[in-house]
């Protein structure tokens, strides 16, 4: 009769009658409170409206066939038979006394503001695992953020590392050609001093003709410059002076700006030439100065986007 009263509390309170038969039978009818919570929980179960099937031998307010019937239930002793089956009798008769309405109404009242609280609960829960779930990814993209600003920076510093190697070989390959001519230099005094020397000691009668000055010779061929000296005008007005390869893009010297100059951090900025004027556009950045007629040596200027 239990089962019957929490299966027709369910239905009177709009639930289908296969998934009201499910819940009563699976919560080992606990009552109603146990049956809504499983309602609620197996709501999104695709298997939820499928016909109930009741196992063999357990049908909804029937007997159970474990519990034994009234009749092999022994005495006790010195008991009346005829007086324990009136008592029993009247007792299973105040049981099945069905609900008036009003008590009908007062249990669905009860069941519904449970199932509301129940609902809220749900929603909460629902909104706290949400919450949840967004800190976490949250916390994913923080993490492949850090992880994205690391290798840039690390690709940086090689950049600059690469740069300052090269730097280092221009200088030791200057020094060298300096060594050079100063050898050079040298020999020639050498070799060239002497015999002006002896020239001088010859008396002037014996001199012949007045020589004419050697030839130049032809002129000397434009000369193809393999670096090139930028100047830039920071915003600020500083100045930043460095030597570039002729064959380097634009690119590096906004590179050598960013890494040197005082600009804040992420401001985005373009740069120009001021006579004449010319603003580098992104195609620009990758051509190389030489290109760019910057070589032997230019003035660039920093401006704002």
């Amino acid at each position: 009769m239990a089962e019957q009263t929490t299966l027709d509390s369910l239905l009177e309170m709009g639930f289908d009658r296969n998934r009201a038969e499910k819940a009563v039978a699976h919560t080992g009818n606990q009552g109603i409170e146990r049956a809504m919570d499983w309602l609620m929980e197996h709501e999104g179960d695709p298997d939820i409206d499928e016909p109930y099937v009741p196992p063999v031998g357990n049908v909804l307010g029937g007997s159970d066939p474990q519990l034994p019937s009234p009749a092999a239930q022994p005495t006790a002793e010195g008991a009346d038979p005829a007086t324990d089956g009136g008592d029993q009798m009247i007792h299973d008769g105040d049981a099945k006394q069905p609900m008036t309405e009003e008590e009908k109404r007062e249990q669905i009242k009860r069941l519904e503001d449970l199932m509301r609280v129940k609902q809220e609960e749900r929603r909460e829960r629902e909104q706290a695992e949400e919450v949840d779930r967004e800190k976490q990814r949250r916390r994913q993209g923080q993490e492949l953020l850090q992880v994205k600003q690391k290798l840039q920076e690390d690709e940086m510093k090689k950049m600059v590392d690469l740069r300052q190697r090269e730097k280092n070989d221009d200088k030791m390959a200057k020094q060298r050609v300096r060594d050079k001519i100063a050898r050079d230099r040298e020999e020639r005094a050498l070799k060239f001093g002497g015999g002006s020397s002896s020239r001088a000691v010859t008396s002037p009668s014996a001199e012949g003709p007045p020589s004419s000055p050697p030839s130049q010779g032809p002129p000397p061929a434009k000369k193809d410059y393999n670096e090139c000296r930028i100047q830039v005008r920071m915003l600020d007005g500083s100045a930043l002076t460095s030597v570039f390869k002729a064959q380097e893009p634009l690119a590096a010297v906004r590179v050598y700006i960013q890494m040197n100059g005082d600009a804040p951090e992420g401001q985005d900025f373009t740069l120009l030439s001021p006579y004449p004027r010319r603003v580098y556009t992104e195609l620009d950045m990758e051509k190389p100065l030489q290109e760019l007629g910057l070589v032997p040596s230019a003035v660039l200027v920093v401006a704002k986007k």
